[in-house]
This record gives C-alpha cells, sequence and structure tokens, in this order.
C-alpha cells in the first residue's frame, strides 16, 4: 500500500454519473454563478471594508481588494479547470487525491473543515448580532445572555447561549436537507435580494463621492509596519481576502451539476468577477462618502459602522455644518441584506463542507454515516444533521474571533494545494481530456501559490497554532481510522504508511513548538492559556508518533 497512491480519473468520473444511489443532478451554469455569489458577499463586504480602510489602507483599500481578487483569481483558474476536468463532489480533497495521492487529499480534506464548517458557524455568529440591530428598530430586543457565547460579555452581561446562531445554522440546514434544487432556489432568492441593496448602496452613495476624501490613495506609512503605506495595502488585502471566502464551493457542487464541464469554470469565474467588480466599487463609495478614519475609533466595535457612518454621510450640510442624511431608511435595508447574506454564507458553506465529506466516506477515509443518501431527498442527509450539530455547537459556545482566521489561513492552504495540483496533473497526466484549461501554465498556479502563501505569512502567530492544531487532530484520525479502511487501498497495508503519518505529525509537533514560542515572546502577547495548551498538545503527540513509529518498524522486522 502507498498513501501517496492516487486515484484514477477514470474512477472518479465513473463515480460522477447519475445513479438510483447518487446525488442528483439539478444545477445549471446560472444556478453556480448564484451560488457563488451566494458564498461570497457577506461580512466581508458590509464589515471588513471598513476596518481595513481605517487600520491599513486607506482609500487604497481598492487596490488591497484588487490583490485579494488576483490570489483568488489565480487559484479560480486552478480550480475551474480541475472542475471541468474532475466533476466529482469534494473540491480540492478530490483534485487533491487525483493529482496528490490519499494522504494529501486527507490533509486538504480534513483542512477544508476550517473553510466549511467552522466559517459557517463564524458566520453564524455574526448573524445573530445582526438580528439583534434589527429587532432593536422595531423596538424589540432578545434576552443578552442568549445572544452571546459564555466567553462573550457586554455591558456587564455575561453571556449563556448564542442562540440566534442556532436557529440560522438549523434553518439552512434543513433546507439543504430538503434537496439541492430547493437550496439553489433559496439561495438565488436570497442573491438577487442582497445584490439589489449593494447596487443601491453604490447607485445612491455615489453622487456624495468627495474627491478629497481619496487623496493620497495610499497614505503614508505611519513607522510601522502594516499601518498604512504599500505594507499597509498588502496587510489590507489578508485581511479583505475573507470577503472573498466561498467561491470555490461553487466547485464542491460538480456531481449535482447538468453539464459540469461547461458550467463549472463559469460559475466560479463568472462567480468572482461579478463579485470583484461589486467590492471594488462598493469600496470606491465607502471611502469617498466619508474619510477612511471615521470607521476607526470607537465605532469599530460596532461591525455595522462602516456602511451606517457612511450612510449617515449621504446627504448636504445642515445649517449648522452637520450632515442631514438623505436615505436615513437605507440603514434597515443593509441590515436586511447582510442578515440574508449571511443567511446565504452559511447555506453554501454547509452544503460545501456536506460534500466534501460526503466524498472522503466514499473513499472509505471517514465512516458510512457521511456518504448515505436520503432515500426521497437524494442528499447526504445524515452528514447534514450531522454538521448541522457540530456547527450549532461552535456557533452557540465559541466566539466567532476565534475561529474567524482559522477560516481564512485554512482556505488559503487548500488554494495552495489546487494551484500545486495543476502543476502536478499537468506533468502526470497532460493527454487527459480538459474542457477548461488554465492559461499560462506554469505561471499562473506560481502565482496563485506565491500570493496565497503571501497573504497567509501576514496572519498572526495564533492562527498558524491553530492551524497546526487542527492539522494534528486530522492526522490522529487518519492514523486510526481512515489509513486502516481505504477503499483505494482496501487490504494492502504496510507499516511505511504509518511510519509517513508519523513522521509528518512530529514534524508538525515541533512546528508547533517553535510557532509557539514565537508567539509567546512576541511584544506585548499575553498568551499564557494558549502556550501551555500548545506545549502539552506537542507532547503529547511527539509521544504518540513517536510509539508508532516504533511500531511499525517492529512490524517490519
Amino acid at each position: 500500500m502507498s498513501i501517496f497512491k492516487r486515484k484514477p480519473l477514470d474512477l472518479l468520473l465513473m463515480e460522477s454519473g447519475e445513479s438510483e444511489h447518487g446525488l442528483k443532478k439539478t444545477l445549471s451554469s446560472g444556478a453556480l454563478v448564484s451560488l457563488g455569489i451566494g458564498a461570497i458577499i457577506g461580512a466581508g463586504l458590509f464589515s471588513i471594508t471598513g476596518m481595513a480602510a481605517a487600520n491599513y489602507a486607506g482609500p487604497g483599500i481598492m487596490i488591497s481588494f484588487i490583490i485579494a481578487a488576483l490570489g483568488c483569481a489565480f487559484a479560480g483558474l486552478c480550480y475551474a479547470e480541475f472542475a471541468s476536468m474532475i466533476p466529482v463532489a469534494g473540491s480540492a480533497y478530490t483534485y487533491s487525491y487525483a493529482t496528490m495521492g490519499e494522504f494529501i487529499a486527507w490533509i486538504i480534506g480534513w483542512d477544508l473543515v476550517l473553510e466549511y464548517a467552522v466559517g459557517a458557524a463564524t458566520v453564524a455568529s455574526s448573524w445573530s448580532g445582526y438580528l439583534g440591530k434589527l429587532l432593536s428598530t422595531f423596538g424589540l430586543a432578545l434576552p443578552p445572555e442568549l445572544m452571546m457565547t459564555p466567553f462573550d460579555t457586554a455591558n456587564g452581561v455575561s453571556g449563556i447561549i448564542n442562540l440566534p446562531a442556532v436557529f440560522i445554522v438549523v434553518a439552512m440546514s434543513l433546507v439543504l436537507i430538503k434537496g439541492t434544487s430547493e437550496s439553489a432556489w433559496v439561495n438565488t432568492i436570497i442573491v438577487i435580494l442582497k445584490v439589489a441593496i449593494v447596487l443601491v448602496f453604490i447607485i445612491v452613495g455615489i453622487r456624495y463621492v468627495n474627491p478629497d476624501n481619496l487623496t493620497p490613495l495610499i497614505p503614508e506609512n505611519q513607522g510601522q509596519f502594516g499601518a498604512f503605506g504599500w505594507s499597509g495595502i498588502i496587510r489590507a488585502a489578508a485581511v479583505v481576502f475573507f470577503a472573498y471566502i466561498g467561491f470555490d464551493a461553487v466547485s464542491t457542487a460538480a456531481q449535482e451539476t447538468r453539464n459540469p464541464k461547461k458550467a463549472m469554470p463559469i460559475g466560479i469565474m463568472g462567480s468572482l468577477l461579478i463579485c470583484t467588480v461589486l467590492y471594488i466599487i462598493f469600496a470606491y463609495v465607502m471611502v469617498g462618502v466619508v474619510h477612511y478614519s471615521k470607521f476607526g475609533g470607537d465605532g469599530a466595535t460596532d461591525h455595522l459602522a462602516p456602511v451606517a457612518i457612511a450612510i449617515e454621510n449621504m446627504g448636504l450640510p445642515g445649517a449648522n455644518g452637520i450632515v442631514v442624511p438623505a436615505y436615513p431608511w437605507l440603514n434597515t435595508s443593509i441590515i436586511i441584506a447582510i442578515l440574508l447574506g449571511y443567511a446565504s454564507v452559511i447555506l453554501v458553506m454547509l452544503m460545501g463542507q456536506s460534500r466534501v465529506f460526503y466524498s472522503m466516506s466514499r473513499d472509505g477515509l471517514l465512516p458510512g454515516i457521511f456518504s448515505a443518501i436520503h432515500s426521497k431527498f437524494r442528499t447526504p442527509s445524515r452528514s447534514n444533521l450531522f454538521f448541522m450539530v457540530f456547527v450549532s455547537l461552535f456557533a452557540a459556545f465559541v466566539p466567532g474571533r476565534v475561529v474567524g482566521e482559522m477560516t481564512i489561513i485554512g482556505t488559503l492552504f487548500a488554494f495552495i494545494l489546487v494551484c500545486i495540483g495543476v502543476l502536478v496533473l499537468r506533468k502526470t497526466n497532460p493527454d487527459a481530456p480538459r474542457a477548461f484549461r488554465t492559461p499560462m501554465v506554469p505561471l499562473v498556479p506560481i502565482l496563485g501559490v506565491l500570493v496565497c502563501f503571501g497573504m497567509m505569512a501576514f496572519l498572526p502567530f495564533d492562527t498558524w497554532i491553530r492551524l497546526i492544531v487542527w492539522m494534528l487532530i486530522g492526522l490522529d484520525v487518519y492514523l486510526f481510522y481512515g489509513i486502516k479502511h481505504s477503499v483505494l487501498n482496501g487490504a494492502n497495508r504496510d507499516s511505511k504508511g504509518y511510519s509517513t503519518v508519523a513522521v509528518t505529525g512530529l514534524l508538525l509537533a515541533a512546528v508547533l513548538v517553535l510557532v509557539a514560542l514565537a508567539h509567546h515572546f512576541s511584544p506585548g502577547v499575553e498568551d499564557n492559556a494558549l502556550f501551555y495548551f500548545s506545549m502539552v498538545f506537542a507532547v503529547v503527540h511527539i509521544i504518540i508518533n513517536l510509539a508508532q513509529m516504533a511500531k511499525s518498524r517492529k512490524a517490519t522486522t
């Protein structure tokens, strides 16, 4: 057995054919574009834009969006080639299995949980906050204890459970269980509504843009790396990258798409292009209507503040010199758009997660519950139910700020492996039929790797710690379950595969120690709990993997 054995393309294509037990093919190119837009437009556009402008980039936030979009475009072109060539549910997991083998596929499949499940929990937490804002406009309110996790406090009140976050996760999960075509229909309606709100904001606000607010386009650096200047532009690009997360979720629906070889590239690149244009224009209006410095300060804790501040400045000065908002009703509309945007993001993320685990379960790397298809709805209903509970628990009891950056780093890691996969497949299988070919190979994939890793490098050490801890947990699952139940390798198991996994675990544990030390001794960092947890976790995994290596060595003698 080789844990780097690749899954043959003909086997993948055979699995993509619809059968009485398979996933139902219902999605068109237009539905895929809608799914992509639904996943992309959300938290990033409505909240992160103002914060990144105020702290890092100023009016140059528009350039930051372009840089982040370039990284996504490079990865998107690679995704499009894979999705047209391998139209099977599973996204980057499936592509890695075909190009780099089972072990790498497991790593990326496990990593995708950070993007999809953890990302859905993060958005659900924010959805709860905006629901509270909407209720307050009508003079209603839920008890604050039921809108915060136990680790959150506000105005001296400690949270118990984030109940609205649980509600939206359960609601979107039930929509998914009912059927993909129904899910796509609901998502399309939501996308139309929230894109309309974005367009209204742009059309209404563009007449109030003050050119003075856009000068200088790139504010002078304040003597600190990342505080404006070009370093600030790049750091802001890493931050607003969160606003693009989701377009790759389109590729997870390949097995449920009619004519996927044609529809997948259109869905992926079409949704990315539309959202990039909207983002740049939206940012132009936002920082043009009001000076970027007003998006920081005391109002920075209010996630809606950037949009609300911009709307408040859409008007003419009164006799006292204070701007009289011309469209106060737009604030409530934006809140509704954010709620709809978050709901559609959660819907697509939960769909992507269940489809990735569906593929991994079909390959024997996870228990069969994740690939069980509902007899009536023909959806992976049990997997949907599992993640309904899993994501609900995260959203209910874990603060969104803890997992937000995990979503970013996990997604960037997935993009890097997909770009590498295109290079590998062009070398190992150059004659395989491709309905869409990534242009300028190897330049585009290499640029994708460099841009995405560059953005990863700008993320803080504690985010890297959480990524490494999560990947070590994934290696445990593969070592004690996946490697033993692999369908591709069957009963042909040998000790070399176990040793490879154990060595990888040892290296990751060592890296965890180094990163934890670097973070712990960084100036101004107080992380004793995280530091000691990381050290204990690393030591435990060093012991586990050394024991596995000894066991494998003994088996070969």
